[in-house]
């Protein structure tokens, strides 16, 4: 069970860092994003998923 749980936060961590890299904003405001959400697991997918994706282009013009 807990290599299902793993998998997913794997596929899920990929999925929001190539989600990330479309967006219209600067390198480092990729960067920055990317590694906060992978160095935060799940917290971060989750924070990521619920509030930041609509929010990035605002937040790194």
């Amino acid at each position: 069970m807990a290599s299902i749980v793993y998998i997913v936060g794997v596929v899920l961590s990929v999925l929001a860092v190539l989600d990330i890299i479309k967006k219209p904003i600067s390198l480092i405001g990729k960067i920055i994003t990317a590694v906060l959400v992978l160095a935060t697991s799940w917290i971060g997918l989750a924070v990521y998923y619920l509030y930041a994706k609509n929010h990035l282009t605002e937040w790194f013009k």
